[in-house]
């Protein structure tokens, strides 16, 4: 069962990376529902991110990782670079833990 599942989506994601090259010059989408897909495509992007770094398993995951993802978030949004990023929210993710911070 899981085999068939993971070749059925296998199979639906290539069809549909397939038909966006076919219908791109063929549909026209009003500038309005433009505007809404992007923006859904980021609601989706900071829905998964925000359940990766909030939560683990079927519970909320403590307080070190959110406020090191916070502090990631920060340097990011500072023009940081990016393995700089990962370190640092890695490093206070990691003392907060060794401090006791669940």
């Amino acid at each position: 069962m899981t085999v068939q599942t993971v070749a059925l989506l296998a199979v639906g994601t290539y069809l549909l990376r397939w038909c966006g090259p076919l219908v791109h010059g063929r549909v026209d989408l009003s500038p309005r529902f433009q505007t809404v897909l992007s923006a859904s495509a980021t609601a989706l992007l900071c829905a998964m991110a925000a359940v990766s770094a909030l939560t683990t398993g079927h519970g909320f995951a403590g307080w070190a990782r959110p406020l090191g993802v916070l502090a990631g978030v920060v340097l990011a949004l500072r023009g940081v670079s990016f393995l700089v990023v990962v370190v640092v929210a890695a490093t206070i993710t990691a003392l907060l833990r060794l401090a006791g911070v669940s």
